[in-house]
């Protein structure tokens, strides 16, 4: 989920790829500051729900794992 409203900068990982806990998923540019959002343990990205240049708003659903 996203931790403020702001704008997707970069996607960082591809749907199905395997990534580890603590590894950059999305760049997510709120306030003029850039926020590395990682993953919260050794998942699968199941779906990506946002791309590059989207708003987002707080709590908003950024991708799902499995």
């Amino acid at each position: 989920k996203a931790p403020m409203p702001g704008l997707v900068s970069e996607v960082l990982v591809k749907e199905g790829l395997p990534v580890a806990k603590g590894a950059p998923l999305l760049i997510l540019e709120a306030m003029k500051m850039e926020n590395v959002l990682k993953a919260p343990g050794d998942v699968i990205v199941k779906e990506i729900l946002v791309s590059k240049g989207q708003k987002v708003e707080k709590n908003q659903v950024l991708a799902l794992f499995k």
